[in-house]
């Protein structure tokens, strides 16, 4: 069964059906840790034992032990059987609106719709959502304490249990062991040990047990109340022996305070007398020298008066320094403003310098490149000319073998005869005109390439000339 218990009332609802008889001292503990946790153990007993009272499915035995009256009432069969059938809780506005439970007498059934019916029913406990359960669901049993759930064993076996029968019952509703279960049993009395290691519980003797433990409490509770009564009377003695002492205390230190005073103003008087005298003593050497101090102080005047003049003297003297200085000052500002204004040109002048620099630069390297180029120029120049030079040589040199050539031929021919002799003079004269033309070509034309061709040009007509002749 899903959610928290509703009131107080429910939670001893669930409580005295699984014990079936607890006093209010033992439910306290219980009800104590599933609500009202900000009250105090007092005031929550206080507060069970109004419920109790309050309900009338609780009653209570000859032994002060509270009971759950589980019979219920009749007009409230219907619900406890429809609870049964369906095993979960359910809402009784929901229940009474789908007509689940269906009644003739209309009596009967404004009974069953009424929850005050179902409050003092022991069989129907409710949740915080509003809906409705059984008692009998899901009872925590890991909640009670260990002493209780050997109790509840017991009474359901009046006959008794050895020790494993009984741990194995306790066992089922809440995880132990076997010598807690033996400790609970030694320590309190009224568990006792039958022959055969059969234990069984006797109530009368828990009942004298629980009425001696609070006859005990309630000792120690009055001791303690009487201590803490003593305690209060002795502190609050003490605490007027402590004003005592202290206005005691200060009474004497006022009448030591008071003589102290008195020793201290006859002390004053003899001084004060003492004093008088001495006064009149010095007064009248005070006057003497008030006329002495009066010489002095005109001397003093007159050096004063003295001094006050340098003094002027020397202000004027500052305030005209004041002036030459103030003077200074603004010609100071003066002279910085055309310093500032040739400061500015001068930063012009440089920035001009730079461009320049920056220009001539340019035409360093304009010029470099320039001058880079025609090298250049002049090497392959030179190169050209040593090229032509080096074809007139050969031209020449071919020029000369020729003419020993023809002057050979013209031995030839003139030994021959006079066809020969004609063949040399006109050798002679065409070489004559060859060597006449080179020597024009070569006045005339001075470039390498074109004297090369105009040998070549030469030489060919020579040749067809001889050839012609």
């Amino acid at each position: 069964m899903e959610g928290k218990l509703h009131s107080l009332t429910d939670v001893l609802k669930k409580t005295l059906f699984f014990f079936e008889a607890l006093t209010v001292a033992e439910l306290t503990p219980y009800v104590h840790r599933k609500m009202l946790r900000d009250y105090t153990l007092p005031q929550v007993e206080e507060k069970v034992t109004q419920c109790l009272r309050q309900h009338a499915c609780f009653y209570v035995d000859n032994n002060n032990g509270w009971h759950l009256d589980l019979e219920g009432q009749r007009e409230n069969d219907g619900f406890y059987s429809l609870l049964l059938k369906r095993q979960q809780p359910l809402s009784l506005k929901e229940v009474v609106k789908t007509g689940a439970i269906k009644s003739k007498n209309k009596k009967i059934r404004r009974l069953f719709t009424d929850e005050a019916a179902l409050i003092a029913d022991g069989r129907f406990i409710q949740l915080n959502n509003g809906h409705w359960g059984l008692t009998e669901w899901e009872v925590e049993a890991g909640q009670f304490a260990l002493k209780h759930l050997v109790i509840k064993a017991l009474k359901l076996h009046p006959g008794g249990l050895l020790l494993p029968q009984l741990y194995e019952v306790v066992n089922a509703w809440r995880p132990t062991s076997m010598p807690a279960v033996e400790g609970v049993l030694r320590k309190f009395p009224f568990f006792e040990l039958l022959g055969g290691g059969v234990w069984s519980y006797n109530p009368s003797i828990q009942a004298a047990y629980e009425g001696l433990i609070k006859r005990y409490l309630g000792s120690l509770n009055r001791q303690k109340q009487r201590w803490r009564r003593d305690r209060e009377r002795w502190r609050k003695r003490v605490t007027l022996l402590e004003n005592q002492l202290q206005e005691a205390g200060a009474a004497h230190r006022e009448a030591a305070a008071a003589l102290a005073q008195r020793a201290e103003e006859i002390n004053r008087h003899e001084y004060l007398v003492t004093q008088m005298a001495e006064k009149e003593l010095l007064l009248s050497l005070r006057k003497k020298e008030i006329f002495r101090y009066r010489e002095h102080i005109n001397k003093l005047e007159a050096k004063a008066n003295s001094i006050l003049h340098q003094c002027r003297l020397w202000v004027q003297r500052a305030r005209d320094a004041e002036k030459e200085i103030h003077q200074l000052q603004q010609n100071n500002a003066k002279n910085q403003a055309s310093l500032e204004s040739l400061f500015s040109k001068l930063q012009q002048y440089k920035e001009r310098e730079r461009e320049n620099k920056g220009r001539l630069a340019d035409l360093k390297d304009r010029h470099a490149t320039r001058v880079a180029e025609l090298q250049t120029e002049i090497v392959e120049l030179r190169q050209k000319l040593e090229r032509v030079q080096e074809t007139a040589r050969q031209e020449e040199r071919r020029l000369r073998e020729e003419i020993n050539l023809l002057t050979n031929d013209l031995k030839e021919s003139l030994e021959k005869g006079d066809e020969g002799h004609r063949s040399r003079q006109l050798l002679q004269q065409e070489l004559t005109h060859c060597q006449e033309e080179y020597r024009r070509l070569k006045m005339h034309l001075r470039n390498p390439l074109v004297r090369m061709a105009v040998r070549l040009c030469s030489w060919f007509g020579g040749y067809h000339g001889r050839q012609a002749v």
